[in-house]
């Protein structure tokens, strides 16, 4: 179902009473000092719970590779939407349909927070393929789940083993009619602002021909900054845009091609989220 609000009108700002970028002119309350050790402790609790109950059907399925990262997608759309509710998060999101409509796709989005993982697997349609640093890998449980699941970690040190492994994940969706989802900066932004785009989004979608489908997400690294364990009650807003074509792209024209999918993010996001000036693909 797809949730809306009303919109109001974008009043300007002067640059002295804007906050500097990183900050938050909110004040941590001591409520959410004091629960957030509680909801980080239950909602790892349970992913470890959910975890280990959903990793021996993964064993089952070892012989089908395509058959573990559906299962692992209707388990993250099972437990997604509690995670985000557990940090105190209220979503909202426009155009949601756009994910079945634009299904095989590259689906993309901002990476801001922790939080941008639980929104992933709430959101990724069955058969979407996850592309992720392999340190998720290490966490107990839900990372043992994820090696198990089919998805892919890649090693953003080893630019050769991540080539590999794209090209890899490219040939099992054309293969499975799959999708894929993946962040496109390659890492997360310190402080909210979108970061330049890595080339392997162009080569995955060299290789595959499928449409990219931007998810914006706005405020979510208000709920969970980077390096902090304080979670704060926060409305995060996530737009599906339009899928963007990809079949006429070349290598040719790549950098400018990926310059076009930079701005449809940076169009959609809030004041404080807009890249800084400088490079738009890296």
């Amino acid at each position: 179902m797809q949730t809306s609000i009303s919109e109001t009108p974008q009043v300007p700002v002067t640059p002295l009473s804007t906050p500097p970028v990183g900050e938050e002119s909110q004040e941590i309350r001591l409520i959410d000092r004091l629960l957030s050790p509680l909801r980080l402790g239950v909602g790892f609790a349970f992913t470890a719970a959910t975890s280990a109950l959903t990793i021996p059907l993964a064993l089952a399925l070892l012989p089908s590779r395509p058959a573990r990262i559906k299962l692992c997608n209707y388990y993250g759309k099972a437990i997604g939407r509690s995670l985000i509710a557990l940090c105190g998060v209220t979503p909202i999101v426009r155009n949601r349909e756009r994910i079945e409509q634009a299904f095989p796709a590259i689906y993309v989005s901002n990476h801001t927070s922790v939080l941008d993982v639980f929104f992933a697997i709430w959101i990724c349609p069955v058969g979407g393929c996850g592309v992720a640093k392999k340190e998720i890998g290490n966490i107990p449980f839900f990372g043992w789940l994820y090696r198990l699941s089919g998805h892919l970690l890649i090693d953003r040190e080893n630019r050769k083993s991540a080539i590999a492994g794209l090209e890899e994940v490219a040939e099992v969706v054309k293969k499975h009619n799959l999708s894929i989802w993946m962040w496109p900066e390659g890492t997360r932004s310190k402080d909210g602002r979108l970061l330049p785009i890595k080339k392997g989004l162009g080569h995955l979608a060299l290789a595959t021909g499928l449409p990219i489908v931007p998810i914006v997400l706005n405020n979510a690294h208000k709920n969970w900054p980077k390096k902090q364990f304080v979670l704060r009650p926060t409305t995060v807003e996530v737009d599906i845009l339009e899928p963007i074509r990809t079949d006429h792209w070349t290598l040719e024209t790549l950098e400018e091609n990926l310059t076009e999918v930079h701005r449809a993010f940076a169009d959609a996001l809030n004041p404080g989220q807009k890249p800084a000036p400088g490079k738009t693909v890296a």
